[in-house]
């Protein structure tokens, strides 16, 4: 009974606190900024961070095999050309949502520092990679074949470079580029520590892995990871269940949506512990003083996560902070959060993701509520 009660007193409160919000006037604020510089660029992602945390895997990439199939319904609840801003969580899965919405800001949150080096790590790749053939080349540490041009399909790339083999002299030559990229061109401090992360990624995820490298490479296991984990061939292949890959690889228009938004530096990595005290309320902080609306947050399964360790609600009461209107979706993969039945969705899916495992989408709003009674 003292449970039941309290998560009314809970709801209740969070429904005030949310109607309240909604009718609250918009701080009087500068639009989102065109580009940030190198400095606000650091100071951002240091700033709105706390210490970094443990997950059970390096979490290389993705093992949501079906990532893309929401992007049709995404693009019909939001509208294509919103702008605005996008969260998500992990490595480049968040790339296929960003290309298809094309926001004005993105900010990763997650709470692993080696997500940040892996961000860090794209971030200078696709900085200093004219079209998607060098990219890759870059990521892979292989010569670039001949024969691929701007037209060239993503299958056509991945076969290609399935061909060649990677080079220890050319992984060693690219990591240096990546670290005075990052340190000479940007400016960037990097401390001891954040120099080795990137070069753990760089070297144990991507030039060992290769296009065959999959969750499991990371230490992944349990629900979605080890042996039926797709690998990053298999996901720049996937399509949105139309027949339409929406990957960053899939033309060099969806690579260009990327690499401008890096160049730019408007994609902003941050570690934060989706349940902790500061990252998602300091990112919600900016954009409320920038004039920025959240119009997609993905977290893959991050709310069973949150939901074992008994801080859901931390989670709630910090979605509440952000900037929404009626549009603004949650992106999520697997059960939905314990509060699944509440909303008349199943407690299991089939199909999508890796592991039987689904990537769907629901409103933000009006899951705001239903997220506190699921609460603790």
């Amino acid at each position: 009974m003292k449970t039941t009660r309290r998560s009314a007193i809970v709801v209740l409160a969070l429904a005030a606190s949310f109607d309240l919000a909604r009718s609250a006037p918009r701080l009087v604020a500068a639009d989102l900024p065109a580009r940030l510089t190198d400095q606000e660029f650091g100071g951002l992602t240091e700033t709105l961070s706390e210490a970094g945390g443990f997950f059970r895997s390096d979490n290389f990439l993705s093992n949501e095999r079906g990532y893309q199939q929401i992007i049709p319904d995404l693009l019909e609840r939001i509208g294509p050309g919103r702008g605005g801003v996008y969260l998500g969580v992990g490595p480049e899965q968040n790339f296929a949502y960003i290309v298809a919405l094309k926001p004005q800001m993105a900010f990763i949150i997650d709470i692993r520092r080696g997500n940040l080096h892996e961000h860090l790590l794209y971030k200078a790749l696709f900085e200093m990679s004219a079209t998607r053939a060098d990219f890759l080349s870059r990521l892979f540490s292989r010569s670039r074949p001949a024969g691929l041009g701007a037209e060239s399909t993503a299958a056509e790339l991945f076969n290609a470079y399935d061909g060649v083999q990677r080079s220890e002299d050319l992984y060693k030559a690219n990591l240096q580029a990546v670290l005075d990229w990052l340190t000479k061109r940007h400016g960037f401090q990097l401390g001891s520590d954040d120099v080795r992360g990137i070069e753990y990624v760089y070297h144990d995820a991507f030039f060992i892995g290769g296009p065959q490298l999959d969750y499991a490479m990371g230490g992944g296991f349990g629900v979605g990871g080890g042996g039926n984990s797709p690998t990053y061939r298999e996901l720049m292949l996937a399509d949105d269940g139309y027949g339409r890959n929406r990957g960053y690889l899939a033309t060099e228009e969806n690579f260009s949506v990327m690499k401008d938004l890096e160049a730019k530096n408007l994609l902003v990595p941050v570690v934060g512990n989706f349940g902790g005290p500061k990252a998602i309320r300091a990112v919600g902080q900016y954009l409320r003083e920038h004039g920025g609306t959240v119009v997609a947050f993905y977290l893959s399964n991050v709310e069973q996560y949150l939901a074992q360790d008994a801080i859901w609600g931390n989670f709630c009461s910090s979605v509440g902070t952000l900037p929404l209107d009626d549009t603004s979706t949650f992106i999520y993969t697997g059960r939905g959060g314990p509060n699944a039945v509440a909303r008349g969705l199943p407690t299991r899916f089939g199909g999508g993701g890796g592991g039987g495992l689904q990537t769907t989408i629901r409103p933000i709003r009006r899951d705001l509520i239903l997220c506190a009674a699921g609460g603790n």
